[in-house]
């Protein structure tokens, strides 16, 4: 155990702490339970480290940070581990990478260990992190009724401009934003040359890691996309070898046709698949592991029921890694809106437009060019357009939407 905690001080005193995510605020740390998911190379890690940072300079021997996936763990619990810490007079706790914890008896994996861990040490605080397909997981212990969920996205527009210029420039409702675009868009391009940042985002701003090394950053983000293909959705969601090979065929033909509108039947056929309901668990566990966003016409409690509207790839950073030529310009747009947008906001497929937002708001997106007919006689109804530094009346500008969190 002592190399764990040498680890843990190691880990939390390195810590970069010059920016923090938006959801650092956001989070209730006062919940004795508390769960963060979200995609690899989100930044897990760095927020539960920066929380432990923030604890540890008053009370740096109450504070332990453990990394599931380490080797300590292939022959030591959490349980055991939390009951030592707990002697000690430790009070948080915070487990990283959950999902590749080894579990030591049958049916019963790290929820059920951490519930005991909740019930039977009421001193202990205790913080989680793992993969966002953990949502396709049901774990042994129900941790339902205990924690408090947050999902850490990648980094908004906004994030990535305060990160690269050490400013705050605070995040906007839909609402403020459709209501004062032009004021706000004003206020912020005044002090900034926006469009660069823009287009620098686009390319890779939604990966923190982008910074560690530039030159080798879609060669990462692919071997990202390899361990959740072929390491977290088999442990966490109990994909076969073989499934994974057919989710990485399936990834490549949608990368190469985004936005996709499903045909189902002729992509069964490409990848072997006997029917509909095996297709759509694919997509939805793609979805789940934010590499695939879809765009549905029906309510999201339906959407693993049904074929959707489109199919996206989660954010633009994985168009430019993926994509074999340069990316469509018209594709690069929408799939920034809806990325950005859908984060906080329930986004459907419009009978007329390219999304219907919060079953309300309906908007076109595109370039400086783009005209106003086919939503003149749509209440509600904006343009999201590329390229411009403001805009007037239902003319927002495309970047400003990336500053709703």
């Amino acid at each position: 155990m002592e190399i764990i905690f040498e680890q843990s001080q190691r880990s939390i005193a390195a810590i970069n702490t010059a920016f923090y995510r938006s959801l650092y605020d956001k989070a209730d740390w006062n919940c004795r339970l508390i769960e963060i998911n979200g995609a690899r190379g989100v930044g897990k890690t760095t927020l539960l480290l920066q929380r432990a940072h923030e604890i540890a300079k008053e009370a740096p021997n109450k504070v332990l940070y453990m990394s599931l996936d380490d080797p300590y763990f292939y022959n030591h619990s959490i349980i055991d581990s939390a009951d030592y810490f707990s002697k000690y007079g430790g009070t948080f706790l915070f487990l990283d990478e959950v999902h590749k914890y080894p579990s030591k008896q049958k049916n019963y994996d790290w929820s059920a260990e951490i519930k005991i861990i909740y019930d039977r040490y009421s001193e202990l605080n205790v913080v989680y992190s793992g993969s966002s397909v953990l949502q396709l997981h049901k774990g042994h212990g129900d941790l339902s009724r205990r924690k408090c969920s947050y999902n850490l996205p990648g980094m908004s527009f906004r994030e990535y401009v305060n990160w690269r210029n050490e400013i705050n420039i605070p995040a906007f409702s839909l609402e403020e934003i459709i209501a004062r675009h032009q004021e706000i868009a004003g206020e912020i391009t005044k002090e900034l040359k926006i469009l660069p940042f823009f287009d620098s985002y686009l390319q890779h701003g939604y990966y923190p890691f982008y910074h560690e090394g530039p030159e080798h950053f879609c060669g990462r983000l692919k071997d990202t996309i390899n361990v959740i293909l072929e390491q977290d959705l088999q442990a966490v969601a109990a994909f076969s070898m073989e499934n994974h090979y057919k989710l990485k065929k399936l990834l490549a033909i949608l990368s190469e046709s985004v936005p996709f509108t499903p045909n189902l039947t002729q992509l069964r056929s490409e990848l072997f698949i006997a029917d509909h309901r095996t297709l759509l668990n694919y997509l939805h566990a793609l979805e789940k592991a934010e590499l695939l966003i879809t765009l549905d016409k029906y309510a999201k409690g339906m959407k693993k029921l049904h074929k959707p509207s489109k199919v996206f790839l989660n954010n633009t950073n994985l168009l430019h890694c993926l994509y074999q030529d340069k990316p469509n310009q018209g594709n690069m747009r929408e799939t920034f809106f809806y990325n950005q947008v859908h984060q906080m906001h329930l986004v459907n497929y419009p009978e007329k437009g390219d999304f219907l937002v919060d079953s309300r708001y309906v908007f076109e997106v595109g370039g400086k060019n783009k005209s106003n007919t086919q939503l003149q006689e749509v209440p509600d109804s904006f343009r999201a357009i590329d390229g411009i530094e403001t805009g007037f009346g239902n003319k927002i500008p495309l970047w400003l939407l990336g500053f709703l969190y």
